[in-house]
């Protein structure tokens, strides 16, 4: 995500890398780069200049840091202009109220295909993640099936979805049989949305949510109905989801929603695909209320909450490590990272141990993503492509090995190499590279586990220059640049090895 973006802030940046100081002429000159990646990023034009010159004004006559190079004081002033032009300042205003005495109702509105029932889905599967009983409310009586579909979406939240606290719940509410022509359906929808309510107080539910009807475009139609659903239900708040992907587009709909319906935040389906950024940017200024969540996949897990400074990171190539120090919690518990711990340092990791860490890893997301959460990592990762498929078959030769091999893959003889590879669908050489890598692997893992920091950064050198990548030979996963292996800087050419060869 944010690619063209990330792109266009770099190359600025790297203009005013070595400069001596900031002057008006070369922040200007950086400028023109951001501006346009702005502007091919889909934001409005006037924010646009509004932006830059708020950037330049910020920069021109600004002493530099003493620690900070000019490139550096720059991206810090871009990195604070960037979190005010998605907050307009204001204190961020994520996550979803717990009123007393519940139930807390939501009210999700937005165009068809916007996404809007999965993003119900998606909020009910974050709630119950916290704990909270869930009532999805179908009140979408224009969508052929749109009832049946949140019926199925909140099925599979509550099989699919465990909750870290307490006793929670996510079921649907529905009225399937009261759908009628307009006139009717309009009632119908009001009437649907206030039993839904009084059945979440009667049964023990403490948050209602509200799939309204949507329409292709915006019409008078859509929003009486809308209004009505408000009005007679009075929802604690009102969020808008909006498709990402369709940049300005999704912002003049937010604009023209909030100025009928008056919403209280936005919610951002298929970020992790919007390759331009420019609905996330312009959302707040254009409506005033805030991003509170973005979807970040297809799964009805992958949905997170909007944070200003974490994606101004992402854009400028800073990294986002909080959100995915999140994510690793909301899959692994301290007490099963401890055990681990210790297992790693006794050196009794095993592949039964590795193909778990696997599985708590792809949970958490696409594994690009995941690493372009990485402070510096996103821009070399920007033309590499991974493959979920690599991974399936990493797992499946795990799976094809007996409990015996997993444990102690030393016993892994080539007999028992072409056994698994055969199970696997893969070739020999890869089973074995497979075997090869997670010795080294392991035995790193024993020697850093009882190290300080700086031990740690040595052990990683060490492995480094001996050739070895962590990544590298695991089902074909490519390897980083400056690792040493498939696809490596420090990796020697057939042609410089053939000439050493010759020499002696």
């Amino acid at each position: 995500m944010f690619d063209r973006l990330s792109e266009g802030f770099n190359n600025a940046f790297r203009q005013l890398s070595g400069r001596g100081k900031i002057s008006e002429d070369n922040i200007r000159e950086a400028m023109g780069d951001v501006r346009k990646a702005l502007l091919e990023a889909d934001v409005h034009y006037d924010i646009v200049n509004e932006f830059t010159e708020q950037v330049i004004q910020e920069s021109v006559g600004r002493e530099v840091t003493k620690s900070l190079k000019p490139g550096q004081e720059v991206i810090k002033i871009v990195n604070d202009e960037l979190i005010k032009l998605m907050t307009q300042g204001d204190p961020e205003d994520a996550g979803i109220p717990h009123v007393s005495p519940p139930p807390t109702v939501i009210m999700m509105c937005g165009l068809q295909g916007s996404g809007k029932t999965t993003t119900c889905g998606k909020l009910a599967a974050y709630l119950k993640k916290r704990g909270r009983c869930v009532l999805l409310v179908a009140a979408d009586l224009q969508r052929p099936a749109a009832v049946e579909q949140l019926r199925t979406v909140a099925e599979r939240v509550e099989s699919e979805i465990e909750s870290k606290q307490g006793e929670a719940k996510v079921e649907c509410y529905s009225e399937i049989d009261k759908v009628g022509a307009y006139g009717e359906r309009v009632g119908v929808a009001v009437e649907v949305c206030q039993q839904g309510v009084m059945h979440a107080m009667k049964n023990g539910f403490d948050t209602v949510i509200l799939d309204t009807a949507g329409r292709l475009h915006i019409n008078d139609e859509l929003m009486e109905e809308l209004g009505s659903v408000k009005r007679a239900v009075r929802p604690h708040q009102v969020l808008l989801v909006v498709d990402a992907m369709t940049g300005q587009d999704a912002v003049n709909s937010a604009g023209s929603f909030h100025e009928q319906l008056v919403i209280d935040g936005a919610i951002l389906t298929k970020f992790d695909s919007d390759t331009r950024g420019g609905a996330a940017l312009t959302v707040r200024k254009v409506t005033g209320a805030s991003i509170k969540f973005i979807g970040v996949g297809e799964h009805l897990d992958q949905i997170e909450e909007f944070h200003a400074e974490r994606i101004s990171g992402r854009i400028l190539g800073m990294g986002d490590v909080v959100s995915l120090v999140e994510k690793a919690q909301e899959q692994v518990s301290e007490e099963d990272a401890e055990k681990l711990a210790e297992k790693m340092a006794k050196g009794e990791f095993t592949m039964e141990d590795f193909l778990k860490q696997m599985k708590s890893l792809r949970k958490m997301g696409p594994m690009k993503q995941l690493l372009g959460m990485m402070p510096g990592v996103g821009q070399m990762l920007k033309d590499v492509q991974i493959e979920e498929k690599q991974l399936d078959r990493l797992e499946g030769m795990v799976h094809s090995m007996t409990k015996e091999e997993r444990d102690d893959v030393k016993v892994l003889n080539m007999p028992r190499r072409r056994r698994v590879a055969a199970g696997s669908g893969v070739k020999v050489e890869e089973v074995s590279g497979l075997v090869k890598q997670f010795g080294m692997v392991k035995k790193m893992s024993q020697q850093v586990a009882g190290m300080g920091m700086r031990g740690k950064i040595e052990a990683m050198k060490e492995l480094q220059s001996a050739g070895a990548d962590p990544m590298a030979g695991l089902g074909g996963m490519p390897s980083l640049p400056g690792f040493g292996g498939k696809g490596s800087t420090k990796q020697k050419s057939p042609k410089s090895r053939y000439k050493k060869k010759r020499r002696r």
